[in-house]
């Protein structure tokens, strides 16, 4: 269509500075007449495109010109722009194009004023490779099987209806329709093995919002009252809503955290900077773990 043919001589041009004829005519696969025409259209539309002759010649816009007649505002631009670049810092998506392309479009917007990497510490190249067989089974509605690990240390094979990818805290979550529970699921990329896209299709559409609701992960919480050093209160300011300062520069905080093994874990990463004080039973249960790791010592 003319319509996006035109559109992206203005994309090159502001890409390129200059453009032959001849170069526009065997991209598009049109004459050279046919782009002479189109200039001719962007130039009464306003596009301020013009020709040069002689060697390093050829069609151009002033070195000046932005689209700046979109429909979206300065402060829009700078959104978009801003979000995408948040988008390209994960490294699990490739953005850089359509980044570059709409800044082009757009112009210089001031979009510097933030930095962010999701990214892990260690190497996410697997978790890359399975982000990026989602994506593509999401959009082409396909459904996937894979092997997980649960966080109850099971070790099952599952077929979903892949819905939405999701970033939750610090990990990344498949959220879909799990065939074998018969229910919609979340499931850590990380645990995920063994991906397969299936060939069949599904029909199922993804909600709007799924992080509305508080407990999305329904999840069953204990509140956890400690006691923590003032060797690791960068990590209470991080991690805590609810403490209190004491004199001696410790804490005394408050956390809801979820049921189960994962309250040893957290714990542990205090080491020796944190004491649980309720409830009674979570604080016999870390003693008891810890009592059997000590056996590996003696």
């Amino acid at each position: 269509m003319q319509i996006n043919r035109l559109f992206e001589i203005v994309y090159i041009l502001l890409d390129k500075k200059i453009v032959t004829s001849k170069e526009l005519a065997e991209r598009f696969e049109v004459s050279p007449r046919t782009i002479y025409r189109d200039i001719e259209t962007l130039s009464s539309a306003g596009i301020p495109v013009y020709t040069s002759k002689g060697k390093g010649g050829g069609i151009s816009l002033l070195p000046d010109f932005v689209l700046n007649k979109a429909i979206i505002t300065d402060k829009e631009k700078e959104d978009i722009l801003s979000s995408l670049k948040a988008v390209n810092a994960v490294n699990l998506s490739k953005t850089d194009t359509a980044l570059r392309k709409l800044s082009s479009l757009f112009g210089e917007s001031n979009t510097d004023w933030i930095e962010v990497d999701f990214s892990s510490w260690a190497n996410t190249q697997k978790e890359i490779e399975t982000f990026n067989a989602i994506k593509s089974a999401i959009l082409d509605k396909k459904g996937i099987s894979f092997s997980y690990a649960s966080a109850k240390r099971q070790q099952t094979s599952r077929e979903v209806e892949p819905l939405k990818l999701c970033f939750k805290s610090s990990s990344w979550y498949l959220y879909g329709y799990c065939k074998s529970r018969c229910d919609f699921r979340f499931f850590k990329l990380r645990r995920m093995k063994e991906l397969c896209v299936l060939e069949q299709n599904f029909q199922r559409k993804s909600p709007n919002q799924i992080f509305s609701n508080e407990n999305v992960f329904q999840e069953e919480y204990v509140r956890l009252k400690l006691k923590l050093s003032a060797k690791v209160a960068y990590r209470v300011y991080d991690e805590f809503d609810s403490y209190e300062r004491q004199e001696d520069g410790s804490f005394i905080a408050e956390i809801n955290y979820p049921k189960g093994e994962w309250i040893f874990y957290y714990i542990t990463t205090f080491g020796s900077q944190c004491e649980i004080l309720e409830p009674e039973d979570v604080r016999n249960n870390v003693k008891a773990e810890l009592k059997n790791i000590l056996k590996h010592y003696l």
